[in-house]
């Protein structure tokens, strides 16, 4: 800025301060009639007048018009550029005038400088009040307006995970048109006289009659495991886990009191699975408690819907009807090319349809829940089941794809992870897995179906969203160490023991030689279909713990989350220890 010059004016008595501004053209008489001489001298002070020091001019910017003058008429050295003001474009908005904008005339030719006298600047009027120059540091650009977060809506029409919809829309396809061949070959061997003819209608005879009635007990099973865990929560709890490691023991022995080989196979693999079943039951009897506090919490709202349970009934009936058209499929593969490859198949796209089915039936409960939770709305489930089956199929396709997957394998790894040996190299290998698990199942996890179900989001982002609301409340370990999912797993293998032990007896009474083939389909479809019905029990209780991350303050919830935080953290409560981390032997 232009040096500033008080003038004091001094009449009756009163002193009045008058600030002139050098830069803006208020100058003195003196001034005006200044000639550029090498070293001027200081006017003399009048009566009345204006002062000027030219000790003043020193500290005029090298860009004041006043001092534009003066370089031309003193010939002094253009200033540094490293003492140069900031561009104007940089400089703060300021109430008076701006001297540049008026176009100055040129400097006249060194030889006219000593003759020709100094145009005057064009007098600019003062301002009413003088503002101090800013900091350098202030810009005179319009400062950036910070973006506002989008608005999450409630009610997106996008469809989520579109590549993996397309990829199961093509399955789908393929899958009804293989098995309407599949039951058209089978009906043209019946029809034809000879092996296959044979083979056919002992199928039929043998083999049919079994596998309707597992479905139907398997429906019966898991509509009464999903009353039972509503009603009582705390003995069903118990009961599952105990129930499981029973009835897999009873239905192993029963196959190996049949005395055949490969029911013998079957029995072994069933009682190897009922110890790890009994061991996991006693290693996890320190989060039963909490465990059922959670579980009667998140079901109060179930009464408050009615018909919350009618996605169960529509999907189960879905299933026993593809279910009846799959297995005639399976008869009518034994007259096409290779048919293992063609039964395997088969098998691995009934785990994919059902899996599909039970995670519809999860998004569906987790957005009425979930908005119950977020919003207090009593939503409508038609329009959720409506949403699950069109809007967020592709969620559910990629999910059912890759959660059991990335679930089996974190299993694995922890279980190689409590192993500790002195073969370094395998156990750092044990360790790097656990890890790249661990990174695997922050993306991709079943918690995701909550976001998924209320904000639309896709699969990886809800996945990814859901952990760090995890992380935010330092939930981890309680979320990591719950114990439904694995409650609604062994629900499932109880209803296929259940399956084996009387479709087995069943089946050795009348034809001994598939015992073993419809004991395996007997737990297998025992499974699946049970696993549709406890999904609202599952989708319950994720919905708690995400919606209770989200919004701990909503009075809705109650102590039971932050209680467990706290004993936790004061080392009242028992932990069962689970790998989670590298020990620090394999770190690097």
């Amino acid at each position: 800025m232009g040096a500033v010059e008080p003038v004091v004016d001094e009449e009756n008595g009163e002193k009045e301060t008058k600030i002139r501004d050098v830069e803006k053209g208020e100058m003195d008489s003196q001034q005006r009639g200044f000639q550029g001489q090498p070293t001027p001298a200081p006017a003399p002070a009048e009566s009345g007048g204006e002062n000027f020091h030219m000790s003043r001019m020193q500290r005029l910017s090298a860009t004041n018009p006043l001092r534009l003058v003066m370089n031309a008429g003193t010939r002094v050295a253009s200033p540094s550029p490293y003492n140069a003001p900031p561009p104007a474009q940089h400089r703060p908005h300021r109430s008076f005038p701006n001297p540049f904008h008026h176009r100055h005339p040129p400097a006249p030719a060194p030889s006219q400088q000593r003759h020709a006298p100094v145009p005057e600047p064009a007098p600019v009027p003062a301002p009413s009040q003088h503002h101090p120059s800013p900091a350098p540091s202030q810009t005179r650009s319009t400062p950036a307006v910070t973006p506002q977060p989008s608005v999450i809506t409630l009610n997106s029409r996008s469809y989520t995970n579109k590549f993996s919809l397309f990829l199961f829309l093509i399955h789908m396809i393929g899958a009804i048109g293989l098995v309407c061949f599949l039951v058209f070959k089978g009906i043209q061997g019946l029809l034809e006289a000879g092996e296959a003819q044979r083979k056919e209608k002992r199928l039929l005879k043998f083999f049919l009659p079994q596998v309707e009635a597992v479905s139907l007990l398997s429906i019966t099973l898991a509509f009464t495991w999903q009353k039972a865990m509503r009603l009582w929560p705390t003995f069903m709890v118990h009961f599952i886990l105990w129930g499981s490691f029973i009835f897999t023991l009873a239905a192993g022995i029963l196959l190996i009191c049949f005395q055949r080989p490969s029911t013998d196979g079957v029995g072994v693999v069933l009682i190897i699975f009922a110890i790890g079943n009994g061991l996991y039951s006693c290693w996890v009897t320190p989060r039963i408690k909490f465990c059922t506090k959670i579980l009667i919490k998140s079901l109060e709202p179930v009464p408050k819907f009615g018909d919350l349970n009618r996605p169960t009934y529509l999907t189960l009936a879905a299933g026993f009807l593809w279910m009846s058209m799959w297995i005639l499929a399976v008869i009518g593969a034994i007259n096409f090319y290779f048919p293992p490859l063609v039964i395997i198949g088969l098998v691995f796209s009934m785990a994919w349809v059902t899996e599909v089915m039970r995670n519809v039936v999860n998004l569906t409960v987790s957005r009425v829940i979930g908005l119950y939770y977020l919003r207090g709305m009593q939503s409508s489930t038609q329009f959720c089941f409506q949403r699950a089956l069109s809007v967020n199929l592709g969620s559910a396709c990629l999910g059912s794809l890759f959660v059991p997957t990335i679930e089996v394998l974190r299993v694995v790894a922890r279980a190689l992870n409590l192993l500790e040996g002195e073969d370094e190299f395998m156990f750092c290998c044990a360790h790097c897995g656990l890890k790249i698990m661990d990174s695997v199942f922050k993306r991709g996890n079943g918690w995701a179906y909550v976001q998924i179900a209320t904000y639309g989001k896709s699969f990886v982002k809800a996945s990814q969203d859901t952990w760090e609301l995890f992380q935010k409340r330092e939930m981890e370990t309680i979320v990591d160490s719950d114990m439904t999912s694995a409650i609604c797993f062994l629900t499932g293998v109880c209803s296929g023991s259940i399956c084996v032990i009387v479709i087995g007896a069943w089946t050795f009474t009348v034809y001994p030689n598939f015992t073993a083939t419809l004991s395996l389909l007997s737990a297998y479809v025992g499974y699946l279909l049970t696993r549709i019905a406890m999904a609202l029990p599952h989708a319950c209780v994720s919905s708690y713990y995400v919606c209770y991350a989200e919004n701990p303050d909503n009075r809705l919830f109650d102590k039971t989350i932050q209680d467990r935080l706290n004993s936790m953290k004061t080392d009242r409560d028992v932990i069962v220890p689970t790998p989670r981390s590298v020990p620090s032997r394999f770190a690097r």
